[in-house]
């Protein structure tokens, strides 16, 4: 995230792709002052034939990410703002999602639970009612449906031409026929686009390019990791249940039908011809398209992103849309096409600008229905910095190196295809490829019978099966379906041999930087908030802030030497931020691939662990938050005091080729203490027994730490710092919403996070973090609360797939308030 070069008034922006989102973006940029804005294509405007051009314009605002719905809901209002020739760009008809098995059925209810969450309208239909809505449905197949009235249809093409022509009132152009065919550059930034026409000047260059989109990247050098598929979309001859339609500028009347569980969607086309009915379907076998061999828009049959129908693969999707809408036994299919579009690996879109070339942005795998919000917050962040939305889950530096292959992209995308309309568990691992990266400690893992999901590539043990006997006998409230799933009775014995005796986990997974050099010091001084300038040994939790206050990530920073600092951090873009403001007197590496780390927590921490080494490991020599390198048996490690669990211990950190050595060392030494080893799902549940707080789940760019209750670790008295001024005059008395601890009144009761929290009735915040707290045998919640909400013994509740649980906010921390188990 880097600020604006040179000024609005001066910088030259090219925009490659005409589609909606280089469209949105053109008219997203002048709108903010930048005049210079030049947008490419290679086929003819408005319509340049690529994903744009054939969308069915479905627009459905709620989605389990909160930045991604709020794309979509930007979408909504602007589009709904905009007219061609009198005619609305967006048409509210609504949205209607169907049920046709119990768990659509359920899953709409945790539907409802989201877009509630997150400020969208809706409300849950019986069968009866889908049937007014959509007289053609088979009622008798329905379980309910979900309707939310202000989603709808979005009209791409007159969206584009709409913001085209206010952008060029401002000063922007639109050139087509203008084929890119390289980016130039010079001492690490973009200095142009070379077109078959001439090359164009520019201080950044923005890849819109859709399913091109790593074609452009190739020529400026940056990985694009996208992966283009061909989606069927058919239409039907005109059904007589459909009104014939006399007025020209009505397109639809009906709200948009999705029918997931055959992996449909259902929208009207009405003329004055009669009625049609558009039929999409992700039913079939992915379709991969390599992008480099796409026709030029002259050489395409009908246009670049429409190849022509498989009727073969459609063939089930016809018969599943005649059983649910009878009506089309007496029509037929007219034509249809599979329409090319873009899924990355995670199915989230790719923005941001690029480290390795300045100033070339991407903004890719971008669907119409979040088209305007992603070019908003990509015109913020160009223009102010940062983007006012949470982007992290989009950003494109999010993927590690291992899951930027070719070949992962492709497997992990094709999968998504296969997945967008599946039902799907927030636990739930992709299954291929896998395993790809694995700690040294994984052979061990599988000889106790880790039960392992994944995550940014890493196979992590949620619970162990060798720990089975442990959970015999334990009292433990019967879950729902829903929770049960990628959970164990296991994981509550392994969080009770945590707090009764010790355990090991594999924090492998955990990023670890190195940051080094005579400037090391001064510059992490000043890229977070707290005070770093202790004596070699020290360890500190920090956070890092944007320029304006929002909380970037949090880290732990040991000062091993003078000039060497080792940083516990969170994601690939902790490393990416460093780099981008690192002086030349500065190195920052990422050091986790060549190493591991085991957490040794619990009460019998120390009687494991100081055997093995002639160093003082008791309070008095090796307090809270310090570190130190020592030797475990015959192993080097670097030992830091700390725990995300709320038990005595340490993270123990070696080189990887030594992990398995290590590993057996405290395996070994932990026999007569009682050690297990534990896992992610027993971590959860004691991390949120003791406060701790999950960047990127808990808080993000959105919030600042006071409201986040991390205000102890700001201390602007040090000095300035990155984020300092936005703070100013800022505090706990200040903020208007606080990151709440909840227990849940009933013991029995289980949430999992990002549902509605309601206050008197009506939903006023949202579920971040949850978990079962073993130790105090009850429900624990962490959620967003107004402030004046946010005080113990205040009563709310939480829908949880449509019931209201009742829940009451407390005092945190719940475990150990006054530290006397770490600090011992």
């Amino acid at each position: 995230m880097t600020g604006p070069l040179p000024g609005p008034a001066d910088a030259r922006v090219v925009v490659i792709g005409a589609g909606i989102v280089g469209c949105s973006l053109a008219d997203e940029l002048t709108a903010r002052g930048w005049r210079q804005v030049t947008v490419l294509d290679q086929g003819p405007l408005p319509a340049p034939g690529g994903s744009t051009s054939h969308a069915p314009g479905l627009v459905f605002q709620t989605n389990p990410s909160k930045t991604m719905t709020e794309f979509a809901a930007y979408t909504v209002r602007k589009f709904g703002s905009l007219d061609v020739d009198g005619v609305p760009c967006f048409h509210p008809v609504g949205g209607l999602e169907i049920a046709t098995t119990e768990a659509r059925w359920a899953d709409l209810h945790r539907k409802a639970g989201l877009a509630a969450s997150w400020g969208v309208r809706g409300e849950l239909l019986d069968a009866q009612q889908c049937k007014k809505l959509w007289p053609l449905l088979d009622e008798t197949r329905l379980y309910g449906g979900f309707h939310t009235p202000d989603d709808g249809l979005a009209r791409a093409v007159p969206a584009c031409r709409a913001q085209m022509a206010r952008a060029e009132g401002r000063g922007a152009r639109f050139l087509g026929r203008h084929t890119v065919t390289g980016i130039e550059r010079a001492a690490g930034r973009v200095t142009g686009v070379v077109t078959d026409r001439g090359v164009f000047p520019a201080d950044h260059v923005v890849s819109a390019a859709g399913f091109w989109g790593p074609v452009i990247g190739k020529m400026a050098g940056v990985d694009v990791p996208l992966l283009p598929l061909a989606h069927q979309y058919a239409t039907t001859a005109p059904l007589p249940e459909l009104a014939d339609v006399n007025d020209p500028r009505t397109e639809v009347s009906r709200p948009i039908l999705r029918f997931q569980d055959r992996d449909l969607y259902f929208r009207e086309h009405l003329d004055t011809a009669g009625g049609r009915l558009g039929i999409g379907s992700y039913a079939h076998r992915p379709l991969p398209v390599d992008p480099f061999t796409v026709p030029a828009y002259d050489d395409a049959p009908v246009m670049p992103s429409s190849l022509p129908f498989t009727e073969e693969d459609f063939a089930p999707s016809w018969r599943d849309s005649v059983g649910l809408l009878p009506a089309l036994g007496r029509s037929r299919i007219a034509d249809g096409f599979n329409g090319v579009f873009s899924f990355t690996p995670d199915g989230m879109p790719l923005l941001g600008e690029s480290r390795t070339l300045r100033g070339f942005w991407l903004a890719e795998a971008v669907w119409v229905t979040h088209s305007a919000g992603v070019a908003r917050a990509v015109a913020e962040w160009m223009t102010d910095g940062r983007p006012a939305t949470d982007v992290h889950e989009c950003d494109l530096t999010r993927f590690e190196d291992a899951q930027r292959s070719p070949a992962y992209t492709e497997e992990r995308g094709a999968q998504n295809f296969i997945e967008v309309y599946d039902v799907i568990h927030p636990l739930q691992p992709m299954e291929r490829p896998r395993p790809l990266r694995t700690s040294p400690f994984y052979p061990r893992q599988q000889e106790l019978g880790a039960y392992f999901l994944e995550a940014g590539g890493w196979e992590r043990p949620h619970w162990y099966e060798a720990n089975a006997p442990l959970a015999e006998g334990l009292q433990l409230p019967e879950r729902d379906a829903w929770s049960a799933r990628y959970w164990s009775p296991i994981a509550a014995a392994e969080a009770a041999a945590t707090r009764e005796r010790v355990a090991l986990y594999d924090m492998t997974p955990l990023r670890r930087l190195e940051v080094t050099g005579p400037g090391a010091l001064d510059f992490l001084q000043r890229m977070t908030t707290n005070q770093l300038d202790k004596k070699p040994g020290a360890v500190t939790y920090t956070l890092l802030l944007d320029e304006a206050g929002g909380i970037r990530s949090d880290l732990t920073v040991a000062r091993l030497a003078p000039d060497r600092f080792q940083i516990g951090a969170n994601s690939p873009a902790d490393l990416d931020w460093l780099l981008r403001h690192a002086p030349q007197d500065v190195a920052v590496r990422d050091i986790t691939a060549g190493t591991c780390c085991i957490g040794v927590w619990g009460p019998r921490a120390r009687d494991l662990v100081q055997p093995l080494t002639r160093d003082d490991f008791s309070h008095q020599a090796f307090g809270y938050f310090r570190a130190r390198q020592t030797y475990l048996g015959h192993v080097p490690v670097t030992a830091l005091r700390l725990s995300y669990v709320g038990e005595l211990g340490w993270e123990l950190y070696t080189t990887a080729d030594l992990g398995l050595r290590l590993w057996d060392t405290l395996w070994e030494a932990g026999r007569e203490h009682g050690a297990i080893a534990a896992g992610r799902s027993a971590f959860n549940s004691l991390r949120l027994e003791k406060g701790y707080r999950a960047w990127g789940q808990d808080m993000t760019t959105e919030h600042n730490p006071y409201e986040a209750g991390l205000g102890f670790a700001v201390r602007p008295a040090k000095g300035d710092f990155l984020g300092r001024t936005a703070l100013e005059g800022l505090g706990e008395e200040t903020a208007a919403r606080r990151l709440t601890c909840l227990t849940l009144d009933d013991p029995a009761a289980n949430v999992l996070g990002r549902e509605p929290v309601l206050l008197d009735g009506a939903p006023a915040g949202h579920v971040t973090s949850a978990a079962y707290g073993y130790t105090l045998g009850r429900g624990i919640a962490y959620a967003w609360l107004p402030a004046a909400a946010a005080v113990p013994g205040t009563a709310v509740h939480i829908e949880y797939f449509g019931r209201k649980i009742a829940a009451t906010v407390a005092r945190e921390p719940l475990y150990d308030p006054q530290m006397t188990r770490i600090r011992c």
